[in-house]
């Protein structure tokens, strides 16, 4: 890659390998990638819209979505990370974490632990602490969120975005980025409040 990424708050930094990984030469600024990437996880959506009952509850499906939202962009989309980085899990107990947060989502809706909405906050936020993949965790994360919220509750997804791009450095991203660190402290509040959620 030719240029230098910039990134908005809270984003994940790739390292020189990783980044060597984008599948299109071409490109030369941040804005043209991330018309690529936006071009691809619209892509991907599309895909998991048709999709009839997906075990959204499952490793193999949180690897195949991260793969159709970025699979065309990196050649490591779909595949769990192999690199520290400045916030999530050592990679080495990634397989091990992803599995435990998806049985927990599962043994909650088996159970009926907690509201719908809710389980799907303390879904997605778990996926952002173990932090996955080598980049697109926030975004895969709310997918999967929204996943679960739509292919398995039946009900409607988060607006996350509010009316604004999410992944650009706003107030709301803040706000977001904010809800997710108060949850890293075991304070659900501020995340359960940016989704609209009725406490």
């Amino acid at each position: 890659m030719t240029f230098v990424m910039s990134s908005p708050e809270g984003a994940t930094p790739l390292d020189p390998n990783e980044r060597d990984g984008l599948k299109h030469r071409h490109i030369t600024t941040q804005g043209e990638l991330n018309e690529l990437e936006q071009a691809n996880i619209i892509a991907g959506l599309h895909w998991l819209r048709r999709l009839r009952r997906p075990d959204v509850l499952s490793d193999a499906f949180a690897l195949q979505l991260h793969k159709r939202l970025f699979g065309d962009v990196w050649d490591w989309g779909g595949k769990l990370r192999q690199t520290g980085k400045n916030i999530g899990i050592d990679p080495i107990h990634i397989a091990v974490q992803l599995r435990a947060c998806i049985d927990d989502a599962r043994f909650w809706l088996e159970h009926e632990t907690c509201s719908p909405m809710e389980a799907a906050l303390r879904f997605h936020h778990r996926l952002t602490v173990i932090h996955p993949f080598p980049n697109g965790n926030g975004r895969h994360a709310r997918i999967m969120a929204d996943a679960l919220l739509g292919k398995v509750y039946g009900v409607a997804p988060i607006d996350w975005a509010g009316g604004e791009a999410l992944q650009n450095n706003s107030e709301r991203r803040t706000n977001y980025i904010n809800a997710l660190r108060a949850a890293d402290r075991g304070e659900f509040g501020l995340l359960f409040s940016f989704a609209g959620m009725n406490q």
